[in-house]
């Protein structure tokens, strides 16, 4: 009869301490959900799908031991802010995300939109942010928008036109970031070291290179980290 409860207590002891290990692996093993919104600088335009900055951002966070699945974008190249909302109603998203980027209107500038419309419609696609991260404001970042006129397509424009309008647009969005808690990186600085180094342009001239992006990404590296629920 001891033989007997000495063998069951053995045999319990080794269910629990799998139990245990199956749930560990099981944590060890859950990814994040990250949800990228924009237009040609999320999409990685003239870059390998490998360095677009979403991509390297996961890769990224993973390395650091916060595992990110591969990036859910939904951006096309030359997407303004309404165009950007047209692509996420036809996507029909109906999952939620550990964490959601929003990176849009340079073409409204390019287009010469009117600055009220983009004011409207990034508080709009703010909202959606927010619905997309499951209503936690705390989840979802937004990333400035980058100078295109130092680049060598840019200054066939007119650089200091395109420096000046994209700065209004970036204190737009980053003042409704703030009005609603909603964290705000400028890379837009980082940007514009693109007018003394040809190699963070990619080959088309206009976008970034994918070491312009590595360079978005380890500067938003740890306070995105810090985001993650």
């Amino acid at each position: 009869m001891k033989h007997i409860s000495l063998v069951c207590a053995c045999l319990l002891s080794l269910f629990l301490y799998s139990c245990e290990n199956t749930s560990e692996l099981a944590v060890a093993s859950e990814e994040y959900s990250y949800l990228a919104l924009g237009d040609s600088y999320t999409i990685g335009e003239s870059v390998d799908s490998t360095m677009r900055w979403p991509v390297q951002l996961a890769d990224s966070l993973s390395q650091r031991g916060f595992p990110v699945s591969p990036p859910k974008i939904i951006a096309t190249t030359g997407w303004t802010s309404d165009e950007l909302m047209q692509g996420i109603i036809k996507a029909n998203i109906q999952d939620t995300f550990d964490l959601v980027s929003l990176l849009i209107g340079v073409n409204n500038q390019y287009r010469g939109y009117d600055t009220a419309q983009y004011r409207f419609e990034f508080q709009e696609l703010l909202y959606r942010s927010i619905e997309f991260a499951g209503g936690v404001t705390g989840q979802v970042f937004v990333v400035s928008i980058p100078d295109y006129g130092v680049t060598p397509f840019g200054q066939t424009k007119d650089p200091e036109k395109i420096a000046r309008e994209l700065d209004i647009y970036n204190d737009m969005a980053r003042k409704m970031c703030t009005a609603r808690g909603i964290a705000f990186y400028n890379i837009t600085d980082i940007s514009r070291k693109a007018d003394e180094n040809a190699e963070l342009v990619a080959s088309d001239d206009l976008h970034p290179s994918g070491k312009m992006y590595t360079q978005w990404v380890a500067h938003i590296l740890a306070e995105v980290q810090a985001q993650l629920p």
